[in-house]
């Protein structure tokens, strides 16, 4: 369990504008994720949960035990909280090797021990044949993982994990994501894992929050997020969505139906619960659950006509740029039959019209 309120005010200086974080963190899950762009309050968050940040105001709570109270002036140092920190710097020793980083970290066990403990990590980690390496003979996944062994090492009641992934590969992403499942499975250490990938995130939580400037603008469910953005800035955050500048036009509750103005061009779709006629709206779609087809007649119901502007290349698919500021995918196969052609239509799912 992690509780988590937090008030931290930077006051603005010639280098750098003032900045507030202010989040209320409460999660149970395996794995949270802090998500959002850079300069989000992400890792200030991270550093209050372990310590190196002291908040202005506010409450953390690492499971049953109080680390930060602003109010009775509780703040315990980062070595009484235990939380393995993996910085996204990867900050090894550089004149010590992979085994003297990792003894390191388990200096405080008697030597037998320490020495089984770091062979046992290493295994555990594929770090064996790296042991006598030091850091600048390491590639960035080595030493993301050393990093993460040394801090597993430490025997953390909380892991924090600062763009875990960032800066590698697809394959070595994949790769690290399943190292970190493997141990949260085993040693069922909590994660919070801050990320600007949301990926990243969808694929290694349980509970996400979005973080933007600050301030957190929704959490829940990873797919809940992504099925359901709850403002546009989240929509924007998340970078996998057309939003389109809509209206009102029509609301029936009682036939479960709506319609909006797009650009002049009326789409129906599923009752909007909490607007009304004439509300300002943003059309919110996926480009993959955009239809596309050439132009052939007048528009059906829910279809607009566009003009092609280009098209980007994809696995398994094409996306495609239009007028009225569109993007819509295709696969590939269909669209080089189609390709020839200048003047399409598209057409809004009327089931999965969104709007924010």
């Amino acid at each position: 369990m992690i509780q988590a309120r937090l008030k931290k005010r930077f006051p603005p200086s010639a280098k750098a504008a003032g900045f507030l974080l202010e989040v209320d963190v409460c999660s149970t899950a395996a794995v949270t994720a802090f998500f959002g762009a850079s300069g989000a309050g992400k890792t200030l968050a991270l550093d209050a949960l372990a310590g190196f940040l002291r908040p202005d105001e506010g409450r953390i709570m690492l499971g049953d035990d109080l680390v930060f109270d602003g109010a009775t002036n509780v703040h315990l140092k980062p070595q009484q909280r235990r939380c393995g920190y993996v910085f996204q710097t990867c900050s090894l020793f550089p004149h010590l090797t992979v085994r003297q980083n990792l003894e390191f970290a388990a200096e405080f066990r008697p030597k037998l021990e320490r020495y089984r403990r770091v062979n046992e990590m290493m295994e555990r980690l594929r770090l064996d044949e790296l042991a006598g390496r030091r850091p600048a003979e390491l590639s960035l996944e080595q030493k993301k993982l050393c990093t993460l062994a040394r801090a597993l090492l430490s025997q953390p009641r909380l892991l924090l994990l600062d763009d875990p992934s960032s800066g590698l590969d697809p394959s070595r992403r994949a790769q690290l994501h399943a190292t970190l499942r493997e141990i949260q499975r085993d040693l069922a250490i909590p994660m919070v894992v801050a990320s600007r990938d949301f990926a990243t995130c969808h694929e290694l939580a349980q509970r996400l929050f979005v973080f933007h400037q600050g301030r957190i603008l929704q959490q829940g469910a990873p797919e809940e997020i992504f099925d359901r953005p709850a403002s546009a800035e989240v929509a924007r955050l998340l970078g996998v969505y057309n939003l389109l500048p809509a209206e009102v036009l029509t609301l029936d509750p009682g036939r479960n139906r709506s319609s909006i103005q797009f650009d002049g061009y009326e789409l129906t779709g599923p009752y909007l619960p909490g607007k009304f006629k004439g509300d300002r709206v943003w059309l919110c779609v996926r480009p993959e659950e955009i239809r596309v087809l050439p132009r052939a007649g007048r528009p059906a119901v829910n279809q607009v006509p566009v003009d092609f502007q280009g098209a980007t290349a994809r696995p398994g698919a094409v996306r495609l740029s239009f007028s009225r500021g569109i993007l819509a995918d295709m696969p590939r196969e269909e669209y080089e039959q189609q390709k020839h052609h200048k003047e399409w239509l598209v057409e809004f799912p009327s089931t999965r019209l969104r709007v924010l």
